[in-house]
């Protein structure tokens, strides 16, 4: 069996207005700001929340352009991608930074409630995607004799 592929994630909120850019090749750019809340469990088992850190996070293509419609100034999120680390000069002072790079990112389903809209994304001029069925799975009914039989002992 092939290995689970992971990637590292993020879970926060908006906290800058996203903005969208162009890359000098043409591609969609997102930018944020991103907050993330962090506690501390204590021996009575309740939390004291501690300062919230705030880091850079950029999309590119597709999940740029798609961030930047659904995503707003408050909004939880939940990205996952990479963390990459850089460094730069300004005014003849080095400094370093890391960005997180998402690949993927949407609201966070645990903290945010909407509806989902199912019909067809359009991926080109006068294309339509892949459609999928919008029914919820229903399991065939079973008879006692094949429910009895699936069970299996040790």
């Amino acid at each position: 069996m092939a290995p689970i592929q992971t990637q590292q994630s993020v879970a926060g909120f908006v906290a800058s207005d996203p903005q969208l850019s162009y890359t000098a090749r043409g591609d969609a750019r997102l930018y944020m700001k991103v907050g993330v809340e962090h506690y501390r469990r204590e021996e009575d088992n309740s939390f004291t929340k501690l300062e919230t850190t705030f880091h850079d996070l950029v999309a590119y293509k597709a999940a740029a352009e798609h961030g930047y419609q659904q995503l707003a100034k408050g909004d939880n999120l939940i990205a996952s991608g990479r963390v990459r680390e850089y460094s730069y000069e300004r005014d003849g002072q080095q400094f370093a930074g890391e960005e997180f790079i998402a690949t993927r990112l949407g609201h966070d389903l645990a903290r945010t409630r909407y509806e989902v809209d199912r019909s067809p994304r359009q991926t080109g001029v006068g294309q339509e995607g892949p459609t999928r069925d919008a029914a919820p799975f229903q399991s065939p009914e079973r008879t006692s004799h094949e429910r009895s039989a699936a069970v299996v002992g040790m």
